[in-house]
């Protein structure tokens, strides 16, 4: 991936089949933030975070598909799943109005891979059997 490359792929969440970007979208940046951790285990904010230095910029909060925003803390609101709330997967920042989606922290998906974890209700990362 090179710097100003756009998404070849949507985005989907990695813990349910939730698309959060549409291809040709984002624009891969190189940055610098502390993304706070999905799973905190500490109690120190060194700990918690995570320094991001590559992710996609997305200029316009409406061309999401399905993401949320979290309440505003500082001049950040942090991303989340819109379905299942899994993250942060980013942040916008309320200046700008542009917001960024840590590169790992979302999966690419073919159209195949999405109508398949739809129609098996099996997700890309945990997989779960109808009952």
């Amino acid at each position: 991936m090179s710097n100003g490359e756009k998404n070849a792929a949507r985005f989907g969440c990695l813990i349910c089949p939730s698309v959060i970007l549409l291809a040709g979208v984002g624009t891969l940046v190189k940055t610098e933030f502390k993304l706070p951790l999905a799973n905190k285990t500490s109690t120190s904010e060194d700990e918690e975070t995570e320094f991001v230095t590559k992710c996609w910029l997305i200029p316009d909060m409406f061309q999401f598909e399905n993401v949320g925003f979290s309440k505003t803390v500082g001049n950040y609101k942090y991303l989340v799943c819109a379905d299942c709330e899994v993250g942060p997967i980013g942040w916008h920042c309320i200046d700008s109005k542009e917001s960024y989606i840590a590169d790992h922290r979302e999966c690419s998906l073919t159209e195949e891979e999405e109508q398949n974890s739809m129609d098996n209700h099996s997700y890309k990362y945990f997989k779960t059997s109808p009952n």
